[in-house]
């Protein structure tokens, strides 16, 4: 891992936040929908328990001005609690709106801490409910760690106040009461802490992970890619275009053995370019080139998509034509001859004649291997270049 990343995945010891802002919010925004639904859940939770202590309200105070008012209370925050988690389940996630994950805890810990003043006699219970909702606060309703404890102290704060107050009880018992908040307090945020320290470090974790699979698929590709140039490399001429000999040589015997078991006809051309040495001494390599490629290019125009042509070397083109009978296959042979001398040239080279022989091969049912094959077409064009050039001769059946 870089420095740059270790910098970014960095957890905040008090807060337990990212130290990065960027990444903070990057947590934030990939937990939202799960924030928003454990949010409504523990809303609608907590409103309904804090709801079911009106029963007690009544059993203690009775019908009495006490009871309506802490009755007026509950109703205010269960709506208000209902409410919210209605608004979070909507627009929750505390990536933008931390103040709406908020409120719910400022409200309850209000609500608690207006119970003790209209019912003072249940400060021992009040007191095990605070310290429920203390944990609740910091355990059951999501929330960042700093709102969760900003809303604890708040509500330590006003209870023991308000308790020392209405209640008047003994500094003994102050102490204790102060005690166990302080430690309810301690142990929630602690547990928070660890809590969003491992979310954190898990999520770096998983980030971290997704950017190697990324890296590596990258890589995968680039190495498909080099594989598919390598391929191209070994499987095209570098020059022409046209199928290299060794791969010629693979599919024209895979054609040949197809057209042996299929009993079709098969043919075989060797394409030679007159006079090319007096080319490349007249007018350069670089000029014969541009002549290898451009007759590369008529030959791939005058035959089928089926048909193969490959550059056998130097100057020589050989073309396997699947399916072909030798009356079609002296007919594409004659075309390329003419379309080759047709081919228009610059004026550096308009003095050229440019042509080509090309000898026939015919397969013959005892024929088993290309070798044969290309050694036959190879005679034809070399009976060919010894009658004068620029003709098709092709073997007999």
């Amino acid at each position: 891992m870089s420095q740059q990343q270790q910098k970014q995945h960095n957890v905040h010891w008090l807060t337990g936040q990212f130290c990065d802002d960027s990444k903070e919010f990057e947590y934030r925004s990939s937990v939202a929908t799960r924030v928003r639904f454990e949010s409504r859940l523990a809303l609608i939770l907590v409103a309904l328990v804090f709801a079911m202590f009106g029963i007690t309200d009544y059993n203690l105070l009775g019908l009495t001005r006490e009871y309506y008012l802490l009755l007026t209370m509950r109703v205010a925050v269960i709506s208000l609690c209902l409410l919210l988690a209605f608004i979070i389940g909507r627009h929750g996630g505390y990536s933008r709106n931390t103040w709406l994950h908020a409120l719910p805890l400022w409200i309850l810990a209000t609500g608690i801490i207006l119970i003790i003043p209209l019912r003072p006699e249940s400060l021992a219970t009040q007191i095990t409910a605070v310290v429920v909702a203390i944990m609740a606060f910091y355990l059951l309703i999501p929330n960042l760690l700093t709102v969760a404890a900003l809303a604890s102290f708040y509500l330590t704060g006003g209870f023991f106040v308000i308790a020392l107050l209405y209640v008047g009880i003994s500094p003994a018992g102050a102490l204790r009461l102060a005690l166990l908040l302080i430690m309810a307090n301690v142990v929630g945020y602690c547990a928070l802490l660890r809590l969003e320290f491992l979310q954190r470090k898990q999520f770096a974790l998983l980030h971290d992970e997704r950017d190697q699979n990324r890296e590596m698929m990258k890589e995968i590709a680039h190495r498909k890619s080099l594989e598919a140039q390598l391929r191209m490399v070994a499987e095209r001429d570098a020059l022409t275009g046209v199928d290299s000999r060794s791969h010629f040589m693979k599919r024209a015997a895979a054609l040949l053995q197809r057209a042996q078991i299929e009993k079709t006809p098969f043919c075989l051309f060797m394409i030679d370019v007159d006079h090319f040495k007096q080319v490349n001494d007249t007018w350069g390599h670089t000029r014969g080139d541009f002549i290898l490629t451009k007759i590369a290019e008529v030959c791939e125009q005058s035959l089928r998509p089926s048909d193969v042509i490959g550059r056998f070397g130097g100057e020589e083109f050989v073309v396997a034509l699947p399916d072909t009978s030798p009356s079609d296959a002296q007919a594409v042979a004659e075309r390329i001859k003419n379309n080759v001398e047709a081919l228009p040239l610059t004026d550096e080279l308009s003095d050229l004649n440019l042509s080509v022989t090309i000898g026939i091969a015919i397969a013959q049912a005892e024929d088993d291997d290309l070798d044969a094959l290309i050694t036959r077409a190879d005679s034809m064009l070399y009976a060919g270049k010894r009658d004068g050039r620029n003709r098709v001769v092709i073997g007999a059946e």
